[in-house]
């Protein structure tokens, strides 16, 4: 996992899959807000004229001299939700990402947002 402290570091990082197929680029982590460690990123992925942001969990993420591999396949991680270049993750959209990935999504007490970009 990445660790807090390296998050800057490996940003435009390539994010490859277990068998090494490369799946875009790290442009942001999203840290989890409860406890301000490392739980998405957010993966450039398209073509240059038509790129869009990815989610992928960094559970189980493996960071190597110039990657970062994560334990999912690159189909199942540009199938994934996204987001614009530019665009910001509405909070009413966070539930959806951690579905797709099949994991519990659980917002603050009083509903605050699960995920901070940093």
């Amino acid at each position: 996992m990445i660790s807090a402290a390296d998050v800057r570091e490996w940003r435009d990082h390539h994010v490859v899959d277990a068998k090494g197929r490369k799946i875009g680029t790290l442009e942001a982590v999203y840290v989890d807000t409860a406890t301000d460690e490392p739980a998405m990123a957010t993966v450039r992925t398209g073509i240059p004229t038509r790129q869009r942001l990815v989610f992928v969990p960094l559970d189980d993420a493996v960071l190597g001299p110039d990657y970062v591999m994560v334990p999912y396949s690159k189909g199942e991680v540009r199938k994934a939700p996204s987001i614009g270049t530019d665009d910001i993750l509405p909070a009413e959209h966070e539930e959806t990402i951690f579905q797709y990935y099949d994991m519990v999504y659980q917002p603050g007490v009083h509903g605050e947002r699960r995920l901070a970009r940093r």
